[in-house]
């Protein structure tokens, strides 16, 4: 390809905080999918990932969309998601990425993916990334204008007020926070130059059971619980990440706190029907004395505080952090409505 730049292209990237910065911000939502930039000089179209990883092949379609653009030479950086009945589905996303072409070509009319566009680090023959990001931004509105979807320019606003309207309704349905860039900024390839804030949602848990690390005295993670409408425990994901005293510190806290498997609410297994991300381990149907459970059940009386971020159907995709016991709360308390994000889904704020 000739380009001024790339590929491969290292994303500019933002650093974590929880609050929101304030003056001289532009801010966008921080959509929850798959970081892609486009290269397209001419009849060839390029999408990699935020690792240099090539992404044409499970995406035609974004391909062909990026290759009807009138201006025949960009390089745009953006996210692709995909929308389905539920929403924003990143699950149905993560299937996309398969390696039988007759599989990406049905599910490219089943599950089609959208690209929401944010920065324009080349354009033509020039090099844009030494430029501020309010000109870039400029000209990417006029790159797209028009232009249909699957394609898609992201929203902005200098309201603060907004920012905070986006993080309160939509995270965790689509976006995962917000991004704050300066105006005057250049694109700076592998850089935390921007700044990603994620404020940190907690949730009070039912500690169901434990984990193991092969057989050695220590909690590898903590099995996590929430009570459905029909007061039944369903498994909503683990915690680890824990210190290796504070590992064998559990273990010894918990050992005496085991039940038999009979007398567990999970006793003929858990998620047996498979969640969003598949089936879990110790997801059987049953288990038989040669083919037990690769985890210890404890009775449902324990509470603790985990942090999380996103979320699948109820469930924490990544593992929780630990913060706390809480003695004060009755298990029964804790349901599921914790974590049912209360506003609605940000397919709007697609543009």
């Amino acid at each position: 390809m000739d380009l001024p730049v790339g590929p491969p292209l290292e994303p500019m990237l933002g650093r974590l905080v929880r609050d929101l910065p304030r003056d001289g911000f532009l801010y966008e939502p921080k959509w929850d999918g798959f970081r892609c930039i486009t290269f397209r000089d001419r009849g060839q179209v390029d999408l990699r990932s935020r690792h240099g990883r090539p992404l044409a092949r499970y995406f035609p379609e974004l391909v062909e969309a990026m290759a009807a653009i009138a201006r025949e030479r960009f390089v745009v950086d953006g996210e692709i998601v995909a929308v389905t009945e539920r929403g924003f589905d990143f699950p149905a996303l993560m299937a996309r990425l398969h390696p039988s072409v007759s599989r990406v070509e049905r599910l490219r009319h089943e599950t089609p993916a959208e690209f929401v566009a944010f920065d324009l680090p080349a354009l033509g023959p020039d090099d844009l990334t030494h430029r501020p990001f309010v000109e870039r931004r400029a000209l990417l509105e006029v790159l797209l204008a028009d232009v249909p979807p699957p394609l898609h320019l992201t929203p902005t606003t200098k309201d603060a007020a907004m920012a905070l309207d986006w993080i309160d309704r939509f995270q965790g349905v689509g976006i995962d926070g917000v991004m704050a860039k300066q105006l005057d900024q250049p694109y700076q390839p592998g850089v935390r130059a921007m700044v990603k804030v994620k404020p940190e949602r907690t949730a009070d848990c039912v500690l169901a059971g434990f984990r193991i690390f092969a057989e050695e005295p220590v909690v590898a993670s903590l099995l996590l619980g929430l009570y459905d409408d029909a007061g039944e425990l369903q498994h909503v994901g683990v915690a680890s990440s824990f210190p290796e005293a504070r590992r064998r510190e559990l273990f010894e806290e918990l050992a005496p706190l085991v039940v038999p498997l009979e007398r567990h609410p999970w006793k003929a297994g858990f998620l047996v029907g498979g969640g969003p991300m598949g089936r879990l381990p110790g997801a059987a149907g049953a288990w038989t004395p040669d083919f037990g459970p690769d985890w210890s059940p404890l009775a449902p009386e324990r509470v603790c505080e985990v942090a999380y971020d996103q979320l699948d159907d109820h469930r924490f995709r990544h593992p929780a952090r630990f913060r706390r016991w809480r003695p004060d709360r009755d298990p029964r308390s804790c349901n599921l409505d914790q974590i049912t994000p209360a506003g609605a889904e940000p397919v709007a704020l697609l543009q």
